[in-house]
């Protein structure tokens, strides 16, 4: 019967009569738009038929394929586009399982025009909202083709751009159609994502090819869509975006391996624009992922060369800067351990030269620069994602940085030996660089959180080792939280100015926090800027550091108590260069008279005390007439003007301590605390700092002040604990030991020669005061307290009281249970 119907044409079915009906003679003609209405129209008045339609197409369709009558292939994929876009009815399903195997035909096809046809039917198909969900549809097929199409060699350039075009524009489709359908195939399984990821990349990996070979401007703006790159980075876009919390990680992912895969770390231009597009892209509340993606890429590459190390790390501080704007989360603290924990690794691989260690046959050598290279980038990134951090994340950023530094205490154990010790210095100087990175622009109105005493204490800790470059950190970093309005810069150079207005400085009044931290810090700072300027390695740099350090302790931080300390700790300094006990360099010498004159220039003028001011213009005025080397202009220059003769320096050229507590006791300030020479005191950080002179000789100045007794005006004198004092101490204890040890060894000695009877009559001698004493204290304890009924007249008339035994006494009621 079936056979019958197929040789007559008038038996055969109505939908396969409408159906070749849409097909000319000539496939040159094109579809016949009246019977494609009419198979339309039927079509939508029996949608049971659509499936019967769709089989009936996609048999005449692979038939016209093998017969290479491509004319009518093209003819038979309009159709079903037209079907497609005409029928949303229930039965589609069954329909679009014969649309897709039409279009795998077409993509088959090793003719780049059907692969293409194919594509753009399929996108058509994609962008149809269906009313009804499919549950076995696959589209695996379809991504893996798309996706070999998207790294198409074909000969012909511009065949090969359509033929990429097309890839792409089919992964779009994919995406677009299963993203959102939770129903179909998981697009976000590493299956498609290995795949449709690299396809992209590869695409935008090659813009510059397509740049170079770009048409005329004539022709520029109808072809600017044919570019695959800016198509692939469109597509890549809209992946990202529609990414949920739980697949970021699998997007991810192919991009690091890609980035690996192909060395594009080195160059890292084209790594930080596709993370750049990653960050943009995907919602900002997922930013943190991304963040824990890469530091588990540098982990996991913490063995590779120091140039790939140091394209993630670019790479993490461009993705770190924007995730800041959005959410960074948890990721804040895990960052910083990570970066911190590549700079010791860099720094034991630059110490070793090799990654594990020992250097072998097989062992890969380490340059050197490239670690110090990977070694800035990282100290560049800790510092440019610190600064986009809110003032509470970067209190704890510096606090959880200073704790890493290596200190010499019994809490931080440093690692012994000349390796040993070069690893700590290098550790402590990167860690500085990077604490100081964070520190930079730092602003924070209450220094009681800038600066903990914790921290504080730690980082006046470092001020003492003897390592310069060390010491000139911690200065730098003071100097930048001290600095909150921005007058660092003004004070770069040392210099005696006239009038100092010419700075332009911001000053505020110190306010009752700033008060506080002074009052229980002040002495620690002074301590150290006096320990610092008594060192013998220092140069121009850590001159320049300490005057910018004191000028903006005035600026910033100073009261009229402060001024007074200030002033008293520059006279010590001047001290310090006269006498020379430290047996100074000259121009160690000259710097500190030459700071000590820059100082007072500028407080003079800052106190706006006129006697004050005439005195030092008058020192000033003298030094350049007769003493220019004492002076910054011919210290702290490219070749200072030094004396070789300072030991006999004139006192015309000093600032005089009792002329200036003269001048500022009559201006209000405290003139008795102006007389007191400073001295520092001795604490626990010298025995923690590594520094040669340990035993120095640091005096202690003991102040008695007796507030309550207004009419003492004596006060006790300062108790000088000096080297010899302390020598003394020890051998006496020495002595006594040796004492001690004498008088055991003679009493074993009589006990084992003695005769019996002395010895017995020694012990009950002993043993009778003993008893004796024994009586006395049970007297004192036993005797009764004195009896409530009152007292009784003795003789002379002196008052005794009458002991009662307790067991006699009578208690109030009240103490009786």
């Amino acid at each position: 019967m079936y056979g019958v119907c197929g040789c007559c044409g008038a038996l055969r079915p109505r939908y396969k009569r409408l159906v070749d009906n849409i097909f000319p003679e000539d496939p040159e003609d094109g579809l016949v738009k009246t019977n494609m209405e009419k198979l339309t129209f039927y079509a939508l008045s029996a949608p049971e038929k659509l499936d019967r339609i769709g089989a009936y197409l996609s048999e005449r369709l692979i038939r016209d394929v093998g017969r290479h009558r491509y004319g009518y292939v093209c003819i038979a994929m309009e159709a079903l586009d037209q079907l497609l876009m005409a029928c949303h009815c229930q039965s589609i399903n069954l329909f679009v399982e014969s649309f897709l195997k039409m279009v795998a035909k077409l993509l088959e096809s090793e003719k780049p025009n059907l692969q293409i046809l194919g594509t753009n039917s399929f996108v058509k198909f994609a962008n149809i909202e269906e009313d009804t969900p499919s549950y076995h549809r696959s589209y695996d097929f379809f991504v893996s083709r798309f996706s070999e199409m998207c790294h198409s060699g074909h000969e012909d350039l511009e065949i090969k751009t359509k033929i990429r075009m097309s890839g792409i524009k089919g992964l779009q489709g994919v995406v677009r159609k299963t993203v959102n359908d939770e129903l179909q195939a998981n697009i976000w399984d590493p299956q498609h994502m290995d795949k449709i990821v690299p396809s992209l990349l590869f695409n935008l990996q090659h813009v510059e090819e397509a740049e170079s070979r770009s048409p005329s401007p004539l022709q520029a703006p109808e072809k600017e869509k044919e570019i695959p790159a800016e198509l692939a980075e469109r597509c890549l876009r809209e992946l990202l975006g529609r990414a949920a919390f739980g697949n970021i990680k699998n997007a991810i992912k192919p991009v690091l391996v890609h980035l690996d895969n192909h060395s594009l770390w080195e160059p890292k231009v084209f790594a930080i624009r596709c993370f750049k597009i990653i960050m943009y892209s995907i919602q900002p509340q997922h930013s943190h992922l991304v963040i824990q993606q890469l530091l588990s890429h540098l982990d996991a590459n913490s063995r590779s060369a120091a140039t790939v190390r140091a394209g993630i790390v670019e790479v993490l501080s461009e993705a770190a800067v924007i995730a800041a704007t959005g959410s960074v989360g948890p990721t804040v603290l895990e960052m910083f351990n990570t970066l911190l924990r590549q700079l010791r690794l860099s720094i034991d691989y630059a110490l070793t030269g090799s990654y594990d260690g020992a250097i072998s046959l097989g062992t890969k050598i380490i340059k050197e620069h490239e670690e110090r290279m990977f070694q800035e980038a990282v100290i560049k990134t800790i510092g440019s994602f610190a600064s986009t951090l809110p003032t509470y994340q970067r209190s704890e950023v510096i606090l959880f940085i200073m704790s890493k530094v290596p200190l010499p205490s019994l809490h931080h154990p440093m690692e012994m030996g000349r390796t040993g010790e070069n690893r700590n210095r290098l550790t402590q100087i990167m860690l500085l660089k990077s604490l100081l990175q964070v520190s930079t622009g730092f602003q924070c109105n209450n220094m009681m959180s800038a600066l903990p005493s914790n921290f504080l204490d730690r980082l006046l800790s470092t001020a003492l080792m003897e390592d310069a470059e060390i010491r000139l950190f911690v200065l730098e970093i003071l100097i930048s939280f001290i600095d909150r309005h921005g007058n660092r810069h003004k004070f770069s150079t040392i210099s005696t100015l006239s009038d100092i207005s010419v700075l332009k400085l911001k000053v505020d009044k110190c306010s009752r926090q700033d008060t506080i931290f002074m009052k229980k810090h002040s002495q620690q700072l002074y301590r150290h800027i006096y320990l610092s300027c008594k060192e013998e390695a220092n140069v121009q740099q850590h001159y320049e550091a300490l005057y910018g350090l004191l000028a903006l302790i005035s600026i910033e931080l100073a009261n009229e108590e402060v001024v007074v300390d200030l002033i008293r700790l520059v006279l010590a300094v001047q001290d310090v260069a006269q006498v020379n006990e430290e047996n100074l360099p000259v121009y160690n010498r000259c710097a500190l008279y030459a700071l000590g004159a820059a100082y007072l220039n500028l407080i003079s003028q800052l106190t706006t005390v006129p006697a004050f001011c005439q005195h030092i213009h008058e020192v000033i005025e003298s030094r350049k007439k007769e003493a220019p080397y004492m002076l910054p202009e011919d210290v702290f220059v490219e070749r200072p003007r030094l004396s070789q003769n300072l030991d006999g320096v004139v006192i015309e050229f000093l600032f005089r301590q009792s002329k200036i507590s003269e001048v500022l006791g009559g201006s209000g300030y405290n003139a008795d605390r102006l007389c007191l020479p400073y001295i520092p005191q001795l604490t626990d950080e010298d025995r923690l700092s590594k520094r040669k002179s340990i035993g120095e000789t640091i005096s202690l100045q003991v102040e008695v002040e007796s507030r309550n007794s207004p009419e003492k005006e004596e006060r006790v004198p300062a108790e000088e604990i000096t080297y010899e004092t302390l020598k003394k101490a020890i051998v006496d204890s020495v002595a006594v030991e040796e004492q001690e040890r004498e008088r055991r060894r003679q009493v074993v000695e009589k006990f084992q020669k003695a005769p019996f009877e002395e010895i017995a009559a020694h012990c009950g001698a002993r043993a009778s005061l003993l008893q004796s004493k024994l009586n006395q204290i049970f007297e004192i304890t036993i005797r009764p307290p004195p009896s409530p009924s009152g007292t009784i007249t003795a003789a002379y008339g002196q008052p005794q009281n009458h002991s009662i035994p307790v067991y006699e006494m009578k208690f109030p009621d009240l103490c009786v249970y």
